[in-house]
């Protein structure tokens, strides 16, 4: 029988861009993941779509699987031939018991490989501004585990091993640099919130001070961090509200952190934004409201399908026109596989000239050699006629959407052109197995904002058929006013109109509308309902 092979990633701390370049590649050619609790979903989107995805989440006190049965759950899969991932938040050899699953894959003659990880022991501290060494306040770290089997019998926390460890290390070091000071060392402790009393009252009895600085980070590195800074002497009080999973920094490194504190303070930190773009379109968007703090909810009601019959379409494309012009980068990338499909390159747009609608179009066009005559920054047919000129006895090829609006070619027509409208694609509604989560997070008013790229990503989430929320209404972006209208026609109230009309100038408006009350960087949202989220129809 031919074995597969086991893959032991770690996925980091849950900043999903905080994975390795080798664990992506592992999980781009998985067969089987199998994924912890700790785990950012958005890794899982890296794994071909038929990959078996299986849950073996542990929480304190709530164990889906044992870790005998997961050790087993490798080995099975394995030996059906197949490449598994075994996807652990964090580094799988820092408190992770990936070692017990190599040497069970060992043990079973399974090839296995591991993949190093982001540990949330270095990366929350660097996340919450505090560096776990600094040149002349802490010159080591040490790592313990806070509720390791031995707390049953023990009572309280690892701090008898880190004070070992301690006298290990001036043993070592004592003659080079003096006696050993506590206070010159940073101690991180994971899994510890749960005996954080025991674990303070171990680490005064080892030697430290009532004053010294100590920080709980939950979360660490996502979105929904939360840090809560004292000291020694008043930790266990401040955070008393603070559940797991959460670590604890013990030493005066955590003083730094009013000076170097980075992720929290940007601009939509912490906000929870329902991104409803095409399926195809969602990862730049959705790092781009990343990049800002915020924590993108993928929704994708839309979806772009080729046409039923390429006829019309490519029939058109045979045709000479003076003019192209494309709405969107979409359409673009519609005709260039038609023009491909028929063995044709850019040549094909010798002496035409095209126009595109928006920036995003005429980016599309030069990633395949084309350069647009006119770009319209603004999705606003009149200012496409308009700059077209005297389109008099014109021929214009229109290659659009199915739902697109016929503002454009109308308007072209009255100009004395001669308009071929043709559909380059389809969109349809999108099915995704999160939606009825993400319909319960809007109606509990777990969503901030809700974002929309297109008049068809409206429409496409008006047949979700989504309830108006239980508490606070989010607010609703949308990327130019026609996109705008088509959101206030269906009954939305509209907070915020993007001035530049790309997903850029999206994520623009939506950090002014937060950090000056929508006072710069917006066009004015017209008057409308006061209902932001549409109940079913």
């Amino acid at each position: 029988m031919i074995s597969g092979i086991v893959y032991i990633v770690g996925a980091g701390p849950g900043d999903p861009g905080l994975i390795t370049v080798k664990g992506v590649e592992c999980l781009r050619r998985a067969d089987v993941i199998i994924y912890d609790r700790l785990v950012s979903p958005h890794l899982l989107d890296y794994a071909p779509f038929q990959a078996e995805r299986i849950y073996v989440g542990k929480a304190s006190s709530d164990h889906i699987r044992s870790q005998k049965e997961t050790n087993r759950l490798l080995v099975e899969k394995a030996r059906q031939g197949k490449t598994v991932v075994r996807l652990k938040g964090g580094d799988p050899f820092v408190f992770g018991r990936g070692g017990e699953e190599a040497l069970a894959l060992a043990e079973a003659g399974i090839p296995f490989e591991v993949v190093p990880g982001v540990t949330s022991a270095i990366a929350a501290p660097a996340y919450a501004g505090i560096p776990v060494t600094h040149r002349g306040v802490a010159r080591s770290f040490a790592v313990f585990s806070g509720h390791r089997a031995e707390l049953e019998t023990r009572g309280h926390g690892d701090a008898e091993t880190a004070a070992e460890s301690r006298q290990a290390s001036a043993d070592t070091l004592g003659s080079e640099r003096g006696p050993w000071n506590v206070e010159r060392e940073t101690l991180i402790v994971l899994m510890g919130v749960e005996n954080l009393g025991s674990i303070v009252a171990s680490l005064l009895e080892e030697g430290y001070s009532l004053e010294t600085p100590v920080a709980l980070v939950r979360w660490g590195t996502t979105p929904q961090q939360e840090t809560v800074v004292g000291t020694l002497g008043d930790i266990v009080e401040r955070g008393r509200e603070l559940y797991p999973p959460a670590v604890l920094v013990v030493g005066q490194v955590v003083s730094l952190r009013e000076r170097l504190k980075w992720f929290e303070d940007r601009p939509l930190f912490g906000k929870r934004i329902l991104v409803t773009r095409f399926r195809e379109q969602r990862s730049e968007l959705s790092c781009l409201l990343a990049e800002q703090g915020a924590e993108p909810i993928d929704f994708p009601v839309i979806q772009i399908l080729p046409t039923e019959d390429n006829t019309p379409l490519d029939e058109a494309l045979a045709l000479p026109h003076d003019w192209v012009i494309f709405t969107s980068a979409n359409g673009v990338k519609a005709v260039w596989d038609r023009l491909q499909a028929a063995g044709r390159d850019a040549r094909a747009f010798a002496g035409v000239r095209l126009c595109a609608i928006g920036l995003a179009t005429a980016a599309e066009l030069a990633a395949h050699g084309l350069h647009a005559d006119f770009v319209l920054a603004r999705h606003i047919a009149e200012a496409a006629v308009a700059g077209i000129g005297d389109a008099t006895g014109q021929r214009i090829l229109l290659p659009r959407a199915d739902i697109a609006q016929e503002a454009l070619a109308q308007g072209l027509r009255q100009k004395g052109a001669f308009v071929d409208e043709v559909v380059a694609y389809r969109t349809a509604i999108a099915s995704d197995p999160t939606s009825n989560d993400i319909r319960a997070m809007l109606q509990d008013g777990q969503i901030d904002a809700i974002v929309f790229t297109s008049p068809s990503t409206v429409r496409g989430f008006f047949e979700s058929k989504v309830q108006s929320p239980k508490s606070k209404a989010p607010i609703v972006a949308c990327i130019g006013p026609v996109t705008a209208q088509t959101a206030r026609d269906l009954g939305l109230r509209v907070d915020v109109v993007a001035k530049e009309h790309t997903v850029k100038g999206l994520v623009a408006a939506l950090v002014d509308y937060y950090q000056k009350d929508g006072s710069r960087g917006l066009e004015k949202a017209a008057e409308g309902p006061t209902s932001s989220v549409p109940a079913p129809t």
